[in-house]
């Protein structure tokens, strides 16, 4: 049976796709904030104009493999770059922040323990879960694109930025997502 996008879960998405980039505001500025804004609202704009039938046999591919990427390649190359140092030094002027519970919370916690959800959502068949796929893959395949933009913002001759070389990979594969999640018709019905 299929989920109805009643105004409770349309509340509680939207309260989502606002909180975490509250979160990201609070712990690490103005800069990320707005990052997180393009994946988790975008996703939101996406997910609410999405069909509303997409199966977790749709998705589950190009979720493991967008999955994998984000945390094998992307993270450990921003890790070993010194992502947010270099956000640091040569856009905000802000220091980065010391560990935290909050910086935890905005970084780990919220975004990416909901993004583990949805296969737990999906398999349960919650239109939730659609919804959380939706902030993943915009997260993953046009938030992570800000990479690029980000040697523009730091006034210096265009080049690698960390985090950049994974993206590559990482984008497309979540485009594959949003392409399954907004592609699966029901059996019978033309698109």
């Amino acid at each position: 049976m299929k989920q109805n996008r009643n105004l409770l879960l349309v509340a509680a998405a939207f309260g989502l796709s606002i909180l975490v980039p509250l979160l990201g505001y609070l712990y690490l500025g103005w800069f990320y904030a707005l990052i997180f804004l393009i994946g988790y609202v975008g996703g939101f704009v996406l997910w609410l104009a999405a069909p509303k039938d997409a199966t977790w046999a749709s998705v589950r591919l190009p979720y493991w493999l967008t999955l994998s990427a984000f945390l094998l390649l992307h993270k450990v190359e921003e890790n070993r770059t010194a992502f947010f140092d270099a956000v640091s030094a040569r856009i905000t002027g802000t220091p980065v922040p010391e560990v935290s519970i909050g910086l935890a919370l905005a970084l780990l916690i919220v975004p990416v323990g909901a993004w583990l959800a949805i296969p737990l959502f999906f398999r349960r068949d919650h239109e939730f879960g659609r919804f959380l796929a939706w902030t993943f893959f915009a997260s993953m395949g046009l938030t992570e694109l800000a990479h690029f933009i980000m040697p523009l913002l730091a006034n210096e001759p265009y080049g690698y930025f960390p985090g950049m070389a994974s993206v590559f990979v990482l984008a497309p594969l979540a485009w594959w997502g949003m392409w399954r999640l907004n592609l699966h018709r029901p059996a019978g019905v033309n698109a």
